[in-house]
C-alpha cells in the first residue's frame, strides 16, 4: 500500500463509519417495515453483506480495508518481521480511526432515521452463549482472512469476507459482531442493532480470544509461505495473519 498513513487512517475511519451506518440503518429500516424478527435479521444481514463487499472492494487498495481492530492487530503481529508489515505507528493510527468511525456511523444512521443522535442501547448481550458465539465468529473471520493471504487468494476477500459475515449472522448466537470497534459504535444506538454498554467489554474480550484462536488455527492448517511465494503475491495483498508465519 503506497498511500500515506493519514490517507490510510482516513480510509479506515470512513469505511468503518459506512459499515456501522449500514448495519444500524438497515436494522432500523427492517424494524419499521416488518414485525417479524426473522425478516428483520434477514434484511439486516443482506444489507451488511452487500455493504461490506462494496467497502472492501473500494477501500482495500488504500488501507487494506480492515475496519476492525483485531484484524489490524493480527496483521501487525503476523507481519512484524516483514518489511511490508504494519508498524506500531500504523496500528496506533488505524485502531482509533476505526473506533471513531464506528461511533460516527452509528450517529449518522440514527440521524438518517430521526432517532436520537446518541442514546445508549438497552439491548443486553452478556450471556455466556453469546460470548461463545462471538469467539467462534471472530476466530472464523481471522482464520478466513489470514488463510486467504497464506494461499495467495487475498483478491477474493470482498466476496469471501462478506459471505462469511452474512453466514455468521445466522449460525452464531451473537449474530456475529466480530469487531471491537463496531461493538463500541453499536452501543451508541438504542435500535435493533444496538448493544448495551455493559456488554461491550465482555464482547471485546471474547473477540480478542477468538482472534488469537483464529491465528493459531491458521498456523496449524496452512503451510508457511516460502520467500518465492511472498515475492509473487499481489501488491495489494495484506501481510500474512498467522502467529507462526487479522483482518
Amino acid at each position: 500500500m503506497s498511500a500515506s498513513l493519514g490517507r490510510r487512517a482516513l480510509a479506515e475511519a470512513v469505511g468503518t463509519a459506512a459499515l456501522v451506518a449500514v448495519v444500524v440503518g438497515s436494522g432500523v429500516q427492517a424494524t419499521e417495515l416488518s414485525h417479524d424478527v426473522g425478516v428483520q435479521l434477514l434484511a439486516n444481514s443482506l444489507a451488511t453483506v452487500f455493504g461490506l463487499g462494496v467497502l472492501i472492494t473500494l477501500l482495500g487498495p488504500v488501507s487494506g480495508a480492515h475496519f476492525n481492530p483485531v484484524v489490524t492487530l493480527a496483521a501487525w503481529f503476523t507481519g512484524r518481521r516483514a518489511d511490508a508489515g504494519l508498524t506500531v505507528r500504523d496500528v496506533a493510527a488505524y485502531v482509533p480511526a476505526q473506533v471513531v468511525g464506528a461511533i460516527a456511523g452509528a450517529v449518522l444512521a440514527d440521524a438518517m432515521f430521526g432517532e436520537p443522535l446518541v442514546r445508549w442501547s438497552t439491548h443486553n448481550r452478556s450471556a455466556g452463549h453469546l460470548l461463545l458465539g462471538e469467539m467462534v465468529a471472530t476466530a472464523g473471520l481471522v482464520f478466513l482472512i489470514s488463510g486467504l493471504s497464506r494461499v495467495g487468494r487475498a483478491h477474493v476477500a470482498p466476496v469471501a469476507v462478506a459471505s462469511y459475515i452474512g453466514a455468521a449472522y445466522w449460525f452464531t448466537s451473537s449474530t456475529s459482531f466480530a469487531n471491537p470497534a463496531v461493538t463500541i459504535g453499536r452501543a451508541f444506538t438504542d435500535t435493533f442493532a444496538g448493544i448495551a454498554p455493559g456488554s461491550v467489554a465482555p464482547f471485546a474480550a471474547a473477540q480478542t480470544v477468538g482472534a488469537v484462536l483464529g491465528l493459531v488455527l491458521m498456523g496449524l492448517v496452512f503451510e508457511p509461505r516460502s520467500p518465492a511465494q511472498a515475492d509473487t503475491s499481489s501488491v495489494q495483498d495484506e501481510p500474512e495473519l498467522a502467529a507462526p508465519t487479522l483482518l
